[in-house]
């Protein structure tokens, strides 16, 4: 075997030990890839960088601008009202309104976009309609994966093959090139969903007013204390005195003479008599009770009643549930790091990981993307996060903050730039890109925001892999594994070696990104396609579909890991609706691929 096969085939193992363990983000595992592709030789600087020039990057980079351009006129809020209004009684008559809605937008727009829109207007519907969530946002999730298979726009994944068929000479993929394949598939994929997955999803998380400290088990993690007179604290703030420093304690509130001091509260001085609402266990409040001269009020520790929550909760204060989303800054650091309550005025009471709940420690708990944090503060202050792009409250948008009357000129916006493309004026990098310009030229966004709305995350992704497909290209590695693979498969009847692509690609998009299995595994199909003289956009399609093909896993695919906690979602939950799911379209799309488009 050639030295720079060997080399190229090194570099893609030990990229996918990386990937699979996370030991690095993946788009900095990307991007160490291209560097140590640069340094072996085995691409040129020039061809190292290219990936951030090249089009799918560019085009994927202007759809999420364009995305959020939608968002923040609130153009799908329309679509919330129509959810509302058709969403009917039965659980499948539910999934399936709500899936038609989402699909369709997301065979245009971002899907991690819709899932971060449409995620709290599903879980305020859900408690309207005195439903658990977790009946509906695994299908939430699901619909928006399958409906981004319609057109070339809905992923970046799509986006990216688009490229890499350019790039293997045979131009890149037309707007609705395989729709006809994708409007089938969701359709199949919705059919499960609105009949099957109501008998298999759990009726795990009520929202019909079970209270948030009930549901995230705070009964004996958030007390009230009273200063009394021998106490130590008296005449410090919560600042000097540090306890919030040496002890795993919150102080939420002070109440002083019926008087309730919220936050930012800690240059307030103690004095004696004060009321503390605090969040901490009865270990560590019994540890520090005769230290620091407090007493422990039990008559309004959480019970049975929602009095506890009534503490939270008043004119000023409220508690909220955020999500970590997939971007965040915070990802990887933890509360204490942050400084996370100054940073933000609000206090995290616990952290729902999946099933696993934390109430102790926090502070020194990394954090990761899919964490929901249970915060309290001032509502103004959550109403400011609101606008985070690292955390998302799950809880209806305030409307004030959309700019609604521009809500129909983004709609129009981003008709326009799919009509351009789809009648072939000019290809969608261009019609994107200006596109954006309108965006902001019409007030749709303000030019900042366009920087806020791109996943860096995954352009980085981008950008890094590209280059491993062109070395694999350079060496000859695509060419060497395509032949041995046409050797240990010779005997197969063409249909099945078709499915054995799909088959390997959904599985590796299980433990990689979409993206990276893309890159790895469609050059390989080409290969194999031009060496047994089959149809190669047959064998493109079968891997760009498959790349999508993540619904065992919540960590398969992003929509899946942004409604895992939401849902409160064990695991297995997925791989229960999911595995079904799976095996359906394994079986039945290569032979969709065939009819329409030939072998």
């Amino acid at each position: 075997m050639d030295r720079t096969i060997v080399l190229t085939l090194g570099v893609v193992v030990t990229a996918l030990v990386f990937f699979i363990t996370e030991w690095l983000p993946v788009d900095l595992t990307a991007i160490l890839v291209a560097v140590v592709l640069i340094v072996l030789g085995l691409v040129s600087p020039d061809e190292g960088i290219s990936g951030f020039g090249n089009s799918a990057t560019i085009t994927v980079m202007a759809m999420f601008i364009l995305s959020a351009g939608i968002a923040r006129t609130g153009a799908m809020q329309i679509m919330r009202d129509k959810l509302l209004q058709w969403g009917g009684k039965t659980a499948s008559q539910q999934i399936f309104v709500m899936g038609m809605l989402v699909g369709s937008i997301t065979a245009f727009i971002n899907n991690t976009a819709v899932v971060a829109v449409f995620l709290p207007i599903v879980e305020d519907w859900c408690r309207r309609q005195k439903i658990s969530a977790s009946k509906m946002l695994i299908p939430l999730s699901y619909a928006t994966i399958m409906g981004g298979m319609i057109t070339v726009i809905g992923t970046s994944t799509n986006i990216l093959a688009s490229g890499l068929s350019a790039k293997l000479g045979y131009g890149e993929f037309e707007l609705f090139q395989f729709t006809k394949l994708g409007l089938i598939v969701f359709a199949i994929g919705m059919i499960y969903l609105s009949f099957f997955a109501p008998k298999l999803l759990p009726n795990r998380k009520q929202t019909n007013g079970k209270l948030l400290s009930q549901e995230y088990g705070l009964k004996e993690y958030v007390s009230e204390v009273v200063i009394t007179p021998r106490s130590s604290l008296i005449g410090q703030t919560l600042r000097s005195s540090e306890i919030q420093r040496k002890f795993d304690l919150d102080v939420l509130e002070i109440v002083r003479n019926n008087v309730h001091f919220p936050q930012p509260i800690a240059d307030k001085v103690l004095e004696a008599g004060d009321i503390l609402l605090v969040r901490g266990s009865r270990e560590d409040l019994l540890s520090i009770r005769e230290r620091q001269g407090i007493d422990i009020l039990p008559e309004v520790e959480f019970g049975t009643s929602s009095i506890a929550e009534s503490e939270l909760i008043s004119t000023e204060e409220s508690v909220a549930e955020v999500l970590i989303l997939n971007n965040s800054n915070l990802i990887g650091s933890t509360l204490k790091d942050l400084r996370f309550r100054q940073r933000y005025n609000a206090t995290v009471l616990a952290i729902r990981r999946g099933q696993e709940f934390l109430r102790e420690r926090m502070g020194r708990v990394p954090l990761r993307f899919g964490d929901l944090l249970l915060i309290q503060g001032p509502k103004q202050s959550l109403l400011g996060l609101q606008t985070s792009r690292d955390l998302l409250v799950i809880e209806q948008r305030d409307v004030d903050n959309l700019r609604q009357d521009k809500a129909l000129i983004a709609l129009g916006i981003t008709a326009a730039v799919v009509l351009v493309a789809a009648i072939g004026w000019m290809p969608i990098l261009v019609s994107a890109l200006a596109g954006v310009i309108l965006m902001v030229v019409t007030g749709c966004l303000k030019p900042g925001e366009i920087y806020d709305a791109v996943r860096w995350d995954i352009i980085f992704l981008l950008a890094g892999l590209i280059p491993l497909g062109i070395a694999m290209d350079k060496s000859g590695a695509t060419k060497w594994l395509a032949e041995h693979l046409v050797s240990m498969g010779q005997n197969l009847p063409s249909s099945w070696i078709l499915t054995l692509f799909f088959i390997a690609t959904a599985l590796l998009t299980e433990i990689l990104s979409n993206n990276a299995s893309v890159v790895l595994m469609l050059p390989i199909a080409v290969e194999v396609a031009k060496t047994l003289d089959l149809n190669p956009f047959a064998f493109m399609f079968a891997v760009t579909f498959a790349a999508s093909n993540s619904y065992i896993t919540p960590i398969g695919y992003q929509t899946n890991t942004m409604v895992y906690g939401p849902g409160g979602y064990k695991f297995l939950d997925f791989t229960r609706v999911g595995a079904p799911l799976s095996l359906i379209m394994a079986i039945v799309i290569p032979r969709l691929i065939i009819w329409l488009y030939g072998l």
